[in-house]
C-alpha cells in the first residue's frame, strides 16, 4: 500500500470528523421521565425491611463503562449486572439496607430506595 503522509493524515482527520458527527446524537442527554423519589421528611420513618432498591438504568454507568459500585457492595447479592443494559435488582433478596444508593457515584442516583410494594 503506497500512500503519502499528507493523504494519510487527510483521511485520518476526515474519518475522525465523520466519527464525531455520528456520535453527536449520543452525547446529548436523554430526556428521562421524572423519578419517583421518597419523601425525605418521611424517609427515616419507613422501616428498612419495608424498603427495596429500584434500578434507574437511564442514569447507570454500569451499562457502558464498568461501574460496579452497587454490585460489589450488595451483601445479599440482590444486584446483578446485565452488560449493555445496566443493573437488575432481585426484590426477594434485597434487605433494604440502602448501601447501593449510598455508593452510587452518579447524580441523580441510578439506584434508589423505595417503599416495598404490599401484596
Amino acid at each position: 500500500m503506497n500512500i503519502s503522509r499528507k493523504d494519510f493524515f487527510k483521511k485520518s482527520l476526515l474519518s475522525l470528523g465523520e466519527a464525531v458527527c455520528s456520535v453527536n446524537d449520543a452525547l446529548k442527554a436523554p430526556v428521562a421521565a421524572p423519578m419517583e423519589i421518597p419523601d425525605p421528611d418521611n424517609y427515616d420513618a419507613i422501616p428498612r425491611e419495608n424498603l427495596v432498591a429500584v434500578a434507574h438504568n437511564e442514569h447507570c454507568l454500569a451499562k457502558n463503562s464498568g461501574c460496579f459500585s452497587c454490585v460489589e457492595r450488595c451483601e445479599p447479592g440482590a444486584i446483578r449486572l446485565i452488560p449493555g443494559v445496566g443493573i437488575r435488582v432481585n426484590p426477594q433478596l434485597c434487605t433494604g439496607c440502602g448501601t447501593c444508593e449510598y455508593v452510587c457515584p452518579v447524580t441523580p442516583k441510578a439506584v434508589t430506595m423505595n417503599a416495598r410494594p404490599t401484596e
